[in-house]
């Protein structure tokens, strides 16, 4: 197939995609799943090149091939650039009778339809969540350039990624960044007039102006959720971590201040501002939070992370940022060093064995040391007693307190996730308005107002549980886990099915 060259858009049909069979390839590992597929490190049988296969999920679609993987394929066929993940082919297989676990397979008849992509060795989630893992500055700025030089083209060419973030953002033994998932992506028209969803990009990186239920809306909310990725890399751990929207916008007015129409000029005009508008005014603290950060980056960021999207940095302007032309300047990617493959959802999955392991370790010591009947000595009665248990001026406590934890690392070291903790929060549901909650009052005392034209959302609709990850190839939804970046693993595009006339 004729592609065009890196930076064109490729404007050629492609008519032998969707000719060959997945037979063609040899499936090697599986590295993300999800609502609308699986994703799988595969190898082509003839030459022997590692790709990666998206399967899209069917046989949950009513209305024939899913809308979001038209939109995607689509986009992805015009768009080439070294910083934008390749969609390679398309592939089919014919239908069975039986799936892998050997139940009846609900779309035989339909076969399946692969989206082959090129390998990346890992997602920016899985990396950064490697234990020891911590980033430096050269490689942050590398990092950063590379997805505002991708985000830039996209903008560019009038395409809106829409669910920016680290599982997105794959990443090669080479040091080269790539934007992935255009699944939630879309064209957009220069004026902004068209109404588009709201529902759209993960919670922790959701801008304020689609929180507030703005449906016209441009690049800008693309730049939001850049930010908080660079925040995210230089503090290392995520900034704005709320569990509902509400909180959501709540931790955003407690850093970058509250908004009225001084700082935002026509904020009031937005559909829910009246019903989230905090009950005081809110002081910015976005520089007293991040005071540890260089100069040069925390003007970025503040640029980045400004609430009036007119006002909020494009991603060219980003580039001649003065934080990328200082010492240290960016390094050259094929200088970074070279990991084991690290995608978010192989990084899951090895934390919660280890986690079994140590569950199933504690059990079996249980059993063959139980814990023997320990017998208190009888309280002291007298005065000297008492006395005996309390340590004099001089005399070291028994318990000695913990010494306290230190703050962010000027080597921004990442937190080490122990075996059993889990870093994103509890429960299903919870980057989306869940039916099942009723009136639940928000943060401000308001309910969260239904969004879209589709009506609400039931838990249903959107599963997954926690707001960050994300199969960056293309299958995750706004809002919910999901486990590799090529788009298979977590929670589903729900919150598109219900809502296509709104997109």
């Amino acid at each position: 197939m004729a592609v065009a060259a890196a930076g064109q858009l490729n404007l050629e049909e492609s008519p032998s995609w969707g000719s060959r069979s997945v037979s063609c390839f040899e499936k090697l590992e599986q590295i993300g799943e999800g609502t609308y597929g699986q994703v799988y490190m595969a190898k082509e049988i003839q030459t022997g090149e590692v790709v990666a296969l998206k399967k899209i999920r069917m046989d949950n679609e009513r209305e024939g091939f899913p809308i979001t993987a038209i939109r995607e394929i689509k986009i992805l066929k015009k768009l080439q650039h070294d910083n934008v993940i390749r969609l390679k082919e398309i592939v089919t297989s014919p239908g069975r009778d039986k799936d892998d676990q050997g139940k009846p397979d609900s779309n035989k008849y339909n076969g399946s339809i692969y989206m082959v992509f090129e390998y990346m060795d890992h997602d920016l989630t899985g990396l950064s969540d490697r234990p020891g893992m911590h980033f430096t500055v050269p490689q942050i700025k590398c990092y950063m350039r590379q997805l505002l030089t991708g985000l830039h083209y996209c903008h560019v060419n009038q395409v809106l990624h829409r669910d920016i973030k680290g599982s997105n953002l794959l990443i090669d033994n080479d040091g080269n960044l790539k934007l992935a998932d255009f699944g939630l992506a879309r064209s957009f028209s220069s004026d902004h007039n068209g109404n588009l969803t709201n529902r759209v990009i993960t919670l922790w990186y959701r801008p304020p102006e689609l929180l507030l239920g703005s449906t016209k809306y441009g690049p800008a909310v693309d730049m939001w959720s850049v930010g908080c990725i660079f925040a995210e890399l230089l503090y290392g751990k995520p900034i704005l971590p709320g569990k509902n929207e509400p909180e959501q916008l709540n931790k955003i007015f407690e850093l970058c201040g509250s908004p009225d129409e001084v700082n935002w000029p026509g904020v009031s005009k937005i559909p829910w501002y009246n019903n989230f508008k905090p009950p005081r005014p809110m002081k910015r603290r976005l520089r007293d939070i991040f005071k540890h950060f260089d100069r040069h980056a925390l003007e970025l960021l503040e640029k980045m992370l400004t609430l009036d999207p007119a006002q909020r940095i494009s991603a060219k302007d980003a580039l001649d940022a003065e934080y990328f032309w200082n010492d240290p300047l960016p390094c050259d990617p094929k200088s970074l060093p070279k990991y084991e493959s690290s995608h978010e959802f192989q990084t899951k999955k090895k934390r919660q064995q280890q986690r079994q392991q140590h569950e199933e370790m504690a059990k079996r010591q249980k059993i063959q040391h139980p814990q023997q009947h320990v017998r208190h000595l009888p309280m002291q009665q007298n005065l000297q007693g008492h006395l005996s248990l309390r340590p004099g001026p001089n005399q070291p406590m028994h318990n000695p307190p913990l010494a306290a934890a230190a703050g962010p690392s000027q080597h921004f070291v990442k937190p080490r996730v122990t075996v059993g903790q889990n870093r994103y929060p509890q429960g299903g549901n919870q980057g989306g308005y869940n039916a099942n909650r009723g009136n639940q009052a928000g943060v401000y005392g308001a309910p969260y107002p239904p969004q879209g034209r589709g009506g609400t959302y039931s838990a249903a609709s959107m599963p997954g549980q926690g707001p960050r990850g994300g199969v960056s190839y293309g299958v995750g939804g706004p809002g919910y886990p999901q486990g590799g970046s090529y788009g298979g693993s977590g929670g589903g595009r729900g919150s598109m099915v219900g809502n296509r006339g709104q997109q």
